[in-house]
């Protein structure tokens, strides 16, 4: 039995590394913005769609090897070299502002989003149940949720101002300087890896906290697995084991479509007549609502099947009404979905995360990665073309139909991702 004065600081550094971790990697004065800086150059909305899509199969590619490469390596220095990525891609966007600037931005940022994704819940989990606090990831992943949100929040509250102050440039170097904080603060992350599974820096003691050694990385690594062992092995329990795949499936059947439509909320919400520096304003409150979203993700693991697709439902049922409203006020709305939207996302992933039992964790978790960006590349695709035809508007109201579908097949009870209570004592069980 591992102690109580072992695991209360251990998870404390933890949690304190990855809510600085989240909030930085988020704090981008870009994000509000950069679609209009998009507009503003000249790009369509076909173009900016392209764009999307560029973002996206560069996930789609480098997901499930960049988790692999997470399951045979160090997980920490993979979270540390992916916010470099982005902030490469910043600087290039406002200095050379062109299609060709924001295409090879966007492989940036998406190369470092898939070499934090699968890593970070990866090493969260396996760090928690190191210490017998497994129990605890919903909850400390929910406030990681909501601490990438508030930097978004803040993002949009600095935005303006430093905008109407520097213009693209001083928005842009605020945006790199985010990325680079956030890879010192990655440094700080504590990684504890059984022999078998650890790569570099693994079986490290946690400083401060005295006889917390695990034994460490065989010497010659002839126990470890490379990254062709870890993919495969990842890869296989997906396809063996039917509640890992329901639960992998049911991540991007969730995440995809609303994570797509953040893209365009600076469109919407430009086509409720605010002006550029207003847009990052409205946006405040969505990502306000996502705060809530991620902070009632304890309180959401005691939906049962039924509540959990009433969660849908009222999801689709505020964004469609908010996005036809036309004015400022439909945002209101808007909040209200995206906040019942992070919650149903966060309880995905703990759902997957409680289903998984073998060593490759971060690959499985990346496959759902994969899954949910050749979703959204299907999505970026298909919006580009309605939205040009139809308006953002009704755009973003035929996206909730989507919803209220999965909703209908998880309320008749064929959802076998969500069947049984996400009771708090099944998450640390994985049952």
């Amino acid at each position: 039995m591992i102690a109580t004065s072992v695991r209360v600081p251990t998870t404390r550094r933890l949690a304190a590394t990855l809510y600085g971790y989240a909030f930085l990697t988020d704090f981008i004065l870009l994000y509000p913005l950069y679609v209009l800086l998009f507009a503003d150059t000249g790009l369509s909305v076909g173009q900016i769609s392209s764009l999307f899509v560029i973002w996206s199969a560069t996930g789609v590619v480098l997901e499930v090897p960049s988790g692999a490469w997470a399951d045979a390596v160090s997980r920490r220095l993979l979270l540390t070299l992916a916010p470099l990525l982005p902030a490469a891609a910043f600087a290039l966007w406002v200095l050379v502002p062109s299609y060709p600037a924001f295409a090879v931005g966007f492989v940036l940022w998406g190369a470092g989003g898939t070499l934090r994704s699968g890593a970070l819940e990866a090493l969260v989990f396996t760090e928690l149940e190191r210490v017998g606090a497994a129990d605890r990831y919903a909850r400390l992943m929910g406030r990681a949720r909501t601490a990438e949100v508030f930097a978004a929040a803040t993002s949009g509250a600095l935005a303006g101002p430093v905008l109407a102050a520097g213009g693209f440039p001083a928005v842009g170097a605020a945006s790199v300087a985010g990325g680079l904080l956030a890879a010192v603060v990655a440094t700080r992350f504590p990684e504890h890896r059984p022999a078998a599974a650890a790569g570099p820096g693994a079986g490290e003691q946690t400083p401060g906290v005295a006889g917390s050694a695990v034994p460490p990385t065989v010497a010659d690594g002839s126990d470890e697995p490379g990254w062709l062992d870890s993919l495969r092995a990842g890869l296989a329990e997906a396809r063996a084991d039917r509640t890992v795949r329901a639960a992998l499936l049911l991540v991007p059947a969730v995440a995809a479509i609303w994570g797509g439509l953040d893209e365009y909320t600076g469109l919407l919400a430009r086509d409720t007549g605010a002006a550029a520096a207003t847009v990052p304003l409205l946006l405040l409150l969505l990502w306000a609502g996502m705060t809530v979203g991620g902070l009632l993700a304890p309180a959401g693991e005691r939906l049962t099947t039924g509540g959990y697709a009433a969660l849908l439902v009222l999801a689709a049922s505020a964004l469609a009404a908010g996005a036809l409203v036309g004015r400022p006020a439909g945002f209101v709305l808007l909040a209200v979905a995206f906040a019942a939207f992070q919650l149903a996302t966060v309880l995905a992933d703990v759902r997957l995360q409680a289903r998984i039992t073998g060593p490759a964790r971060a690959t499985v978790t990346s496959v759902a990665g994969m899954a949910t960006d050749l979703t959204i590349i299907v999505f970026y695709a298909g919006y580009g073309v309605l939205a040009g035809v139809t308006g953002n508007r009704v755009a973003f109201a035929l996206a909730a139909l989507p919803y209220l579908a999965l909703a209908a097949w998880l309320a008749d009870g064929r959802g076998a991702a969500c069947r049984r209570r996400p009771a708090r004592k099944s998450v640390v069980a994985g049952k």
